[in-house]
């Protein structure tokens, strides 16, 4: 057996100091350990490779003075989790489809996203969440119980070579507690220091005891967090720029643009907020995101598990572990817009609507607008206007979500060797339920148009005797109408139309694995040990909403319900691998390690990766370590799977020229249209070439330096790009249609009426050769629209591809020093990443974009924190900073840089930078004899984050956060 290399354990130790707590571990005691293990980034048992590799070790006692409740607060603050727009938490949730599904969170290594970022516990995997995000599957870190963790690894470097797909950006290696002995109950509170309440209450109990000859370690876990809007920040009650407006008001209507005599909106006259003048001049009651931003939904979730741990005589153990977890959310959207039934702008509404104003004011209004004829919903043919609204009530929905995973293997001896196996099954089932804000389409208009029914079916209407009638024998309900607010008989009426759409979604693995590890031959004098594996494995995965929920061809593309999109998907896979690995002591101070693993997946292939890492120890305190591999990410199930997925895909103006002249009026907005995703079946694996080169020094037993360089070069990267479709329609008419996208075609969905218009050569803009430019002319002069753009119509049809690359690199490092100090240990570390390049191709370009400095992209980040230990009393200041960056003017609308500028918060080139942002953590502790007590407070400074224009939410909710000043008081109990 192999001593571990002090500087190895000084290394390790120094990693894990910052920003956490400083878990002072004596080498002496580290020697005499006899068992074998076996690190993270390597499956070979006994080689001291902690030092080879940059390696961060998050211990047991790191996790107590963290102050975390969750895996997401325990991450949150990591360098290496930090910077992009990868990581994600429950912040990000809501009620749609494209947002983060209610409750879950996610890690994400280098800002590659979660999806690059393999979750491990115990080294072997875990199911991932059966609603992805977006299209991207993902583990839900919530659904592993923090209770249970004894410690975290986290490897961010490719290490597909070890652990196959995913490990693109690395691995986070959660390690579960076993052989534990003893009793212990632990309690905490925390909640911020705002008014609201926002309450965080945990509560865990450990137990472990000799069980038929072996050991048995039991958990369980409670946790309750209350949430908050951004009603309950002051930073964040107002909306950050007054032209930030929704033309779609909830409650009261606007008057539609196109109904009005003048061709401008006009506001109701029941608008309970100060009207607001647009850029055209127009005086409008807006909407502002704010008013129903929800900053952290409530979040519930309970947790047990065990592990058993049994020795056999013939050096045999048997060990099993499983934990089971339940966790449900409730999250919320913007309401959502109220359109025509066909989808279009602008519903209508019969004139009648306002007679609920005064004789005067509602006279005067019919003589600004047109009174037009339109058919209801039941074939009647009335007069009325078109109006501008969204519903009163936020989109929301209720997530729960049950997971387990089983986990039991066999481990033995022989000679030199040891070997395992293991089988592996992870489930993760989740259930969502649109609980309010969520309206037939159909329903709704028949009951403005006086056609719904008592028991909500839609009337019949008899054209020759000029009747409506209820099949159902119930008698019509009344008329909706929607300029009449705060009425509860009218908003009974609404009730009626009001659906509940649901989706339910399974995401199973099946795993067996079998490795070998031990002395393979003698070199100089120096063994040379391998590791040898294979593995089987099977992934399922369905996704499935609710009829009302789902759009179909044969529906025109029309889901049941308003602003619900859906996914539907369904995929599974078996995959096989095989893999080696060889550490190679070259001499007493060279060290090499070689891997190589194949999979074969029976969906989309093979693919071979190979990892070479070598180590130098030049002295016993100093370590030159380098590593070059290659990883892979193969497509997801619900990316392999999706059958039709309705959402929105942003396009950006700012990132295409083409695009911005055609459909942006030449700015350099995004916007985010209605569109159709359907999969893929030629999709290749994302693929990623990694290097990572540094050292680590430690000049005396008390002090460390490590300083690694690393980088990543990302390709094939799978997702949607409506940009580049857009951009394709300049030269393609296959991907150009006026009215709904044909079944079975992809492309650009435009107004039926632009067919009416011909470029210069008579050509339409179906026709091959079109010009598109002279076709946005011949529009503007035939349409005289509000803007001068081409008309898109709805429901795009956009496919998944693999779009393109991302390369990354930077710089971490860290100091790690200690000494004595008034009869306790004195501690003083500092962890730094700084991104020296983050590229990626513009969408719908091959133009590349330098990231790094803007928006979400701060190019450095870091920790400082000074600690002291004593006997029982410890206490640790952390200072935790993220830098300046831009902030995301490029993509705002012209009348939000008017504002700014008119602020004079802008210069002169329309930019602006985002502060950077330090905040202070302060925790204290002391350890009793058979108890410990810990009081943390994060944002000790209470500390409001940097303004960013560029986000609706007035603040980038990825890189910094809106908690405030917030406290954690815990309790332990040891028997």
């Amino acid at each position: 057996m192999r001593k571990l290399n002090p500087l190895a354990l000084a290394i390790a130790g120094s990693l894990l100091a910052s920003p956490y707590g400083y878990a002072q571990q004596e080498t002496a005691k580290e020697e005499e350990k006899v068992e074998r293990i076996e690190v993270t980034g390597s499956r070979i048992k006994g080689v001291d490779l902690e030092g080879t590799q940059p390696l961060v070790v998050i211990s047991a006692d790191d996790i107590k003075n963290s102050g975390a409740s969750s895996i997401y607060d325990l991450l949150k603050d990591l360098g290496q989790v930090r910077g992009g727009s990868g990581t994600f938490s429950t912040s990000e949730s809501g009620a749609t489809s494209t947002s983060t599904p209610a409750g879950q969170a996610a890690a994400s290594l280098r800002g590659l996203g979660p999806s690059s970022t393999l979750t491990l516990v115990n080294g072997r995997r875990i199911a991932a969440s059966s609603f992805a995000a977006g299209t991207q599957n993902f583990v839900d870190v919530n659904s592993i119980p923090l209770a249970a963790i004894e410690r975290v690894e986290v490897l961010a470097t490719g290490a597909s070579a070890i652990y196959g797909a995913d490990a693109v950006a690395g691995v986070i290696n959660y390690i579960l507690k076993t052989d534990y002995e003893g009793a212990e109950v632990n309690l905490s509170y925390g909640n911020s220091t705002a008014s609201s309440d926002e309450s965080k209450i945990n509560a865990n109990i450990l137990l472990g005891t000799e069980l038929a000859g072996g050991n048995l370690t039991l958990f369980a876990d409670i946790y309750d967090r209350k949430g908050y809007t951004a009603q309950d920040r002051e930073f964040t009650r107002n909306p950050s720029l007054v032209s930030n407006y929704s033309y779609l008001p909830k409650g009261v209507p606007n008057i539609y643009y196109w109904s009005a005599v003048d061709g401008n909106e006009i506001a109701s006259p029941a608008c309970t907020s100060p009207l607001v003048t647009t850029e055209l001049g127009e005086q409008i009651c807006a909407y502002y995101p704010n008013q129903d931003d929800v900053l952290e939904t409530p979040f519930e979730s309970a947790s047990a598990g065990f592990n058993f741990r049994k020795e056999f005589s013939n050096d045999v153990v048997w060990n099993t572990d499983f934990f089971y977890s339940h966790t449900s959310s409730v999250s919320s959207s913007s309401p959502a817009p109220i359109n025509q039934v066909s989808d279009e702008e602008g519903p209508w509404v019969q004139e009648t609507a306002l007679d609920v104003f005064p004789d005067e004011l509602r006279d005067s209004l019919l003589d600004q607008i047109y009174i037009d004829p339109f058919t209801s919903e039941a074939g009647q043919r009335l007069w009325g206007f078109r109006f501008d609204a969204r519903f009163n009530t936020p989109r929301t929905v209720e997530v729960t979500s049950d997971s387990f995973r089983l986990v039991s293997s066999l481990a033995g001896s022989t000679e030199n060797w040891d070997w395992e196996t293991a089988v592996l099954l992870s489930r993760s089932e989740s259930e969502q339920k649109a609980i309010a804000g969520i309206y037939n389409r159909y329903k709704y208009h028949a009951a403005i148009a006086g056609e719904l029914c008592q028991d909500g079916s839609i009337a019949s209407y008899d054209s020759d005797a000029d009747s409506l009638s209820c099949n159902s024998g119930a008698g019509l309900a009344g008329v909706y109408n929607p300029f009449l607010a705060n009425d509860p008989a009218n908003e009974a009426l609404l009730g009626l139309a009001q659906e509940v759409p649901t989706r339910d979604g399974v995401s199973t693995v099946y795993g067996w694995d079998a490795r070998v590890s031990g002395d393979l031959f003698e070199f100089n004098g120096q063994l040379v040990r391998s590791a040898f594996g294979l593995e089987l494995r099977k992934e399922e995965i369905t996704d499935t909403p609710s009829a009302n929920a789902q759009a179909s061809a044969a529906n025109d593309y029309l889901v049941d319900v308003f602003g619900f999109g859906s996914s539907l998907s369904a995929a599974d896979r078996t995959q096989m691998a095989a893999f080696a690995e060889i550490y190679a002591p070259l001499s007493d101070t060279v060290e090499l390690q070689l891997a190589g693993r194949y999979d074969h997946y029976d969906d989309f292939g093979s693919t071979f990766n190979p990892k070479v890492g070598i180590t130098w120890r030049p002295l016993d305190s100093l370590i030159l370590r380098g590593s070059w591999a290659t990883s892979f990410r193969a497509p997801s199930l619900t990316q392999a799977g999706v059958k039709l997925r309705t959402t929105t895909a942003t396009f950006d103006c700012s990132a295409n020229q083409t695009v911005s002249d055609l459909y942006c009026e030449g700015a350099g907005f995004t916007s985010s249209p209605n569109v159709l995703e359907l999969g893929n079946a030629a999709l290749q694996a994302e693929t990623s070439e990694s290097v990572s080169l540094g050292f680590g020094w430690s000049p005396t037993r008390d002090t460390t330096i490590t300083v690694d360089y690393w980088q990543f070069e990302h390709k094939k990267l799978v997702d949607t790009d409506m940009t580049a479709m857009l951009a394709r329609t300049a030269t393609d008419a296959s991907v150009r249609h006026c009215g709904l996208v044909p079944d079975g075609e992809l492309g650009i969905s435009y107004d039926p009426a632009l067919c009416d218009v011909t470029d210069l050569a008579g050509l339409t803009v179906e026709d091959d050769g079109a010009n598109m430019a002279e076709i946005l002319d011949a529009w503007v002069e035939y349409d005289d629209p509000r803007f001068a753009e081409l008309p898109l119509f709805r429901d795009h049809v956009i496919q998944l591809d693999n779009v393109g690359r991302q390369d990354v690199s930077g710089i971490d490092a860290r100091f790690s020093h200690t000494f004595d100090l008034a009869g306790g240990r004195l501690g003083m570390d500092l962890d730094w990443t700084h991104y020296l390049e983050f590229e990626r191709n513009k969408a719908g370009s091959d133009e590349v974009e330098a990231l790094i400095g803007t928006f979400r992209y701060p190019e450095n980040i870091g920790s400082a924190r000074i600690s002291w230990s004593g006997e029982a009393l410890y206490l640790g200041l952390t200072a935790l900073y993220t830098s300046s960056y831009q902030d995301d003017t490029a993509r705002l609308r012209g009348r939000n840089l008017d504002e700014l500028d008119e602020l004079g918060l802008i210069d002169a080139e329309g930019n602006r930078d985002v502060s950077s942002w330090t905040t202070l953590r302060a925790n204290i502790g002391y350890d009793f004899e058979h108890a410990s007590i810990n009081f943390t407070v994060d944002n000790l400074l209470d500390r409001d984050p940097p303004a960013v224009f560029g986000s609706s939410r007035g603040f980038d909710s990825i890189n910094h956060n809106a908690y405030g000043r917030n406290y954690r008081v815990s309790f332990s109990y040891f028997f």
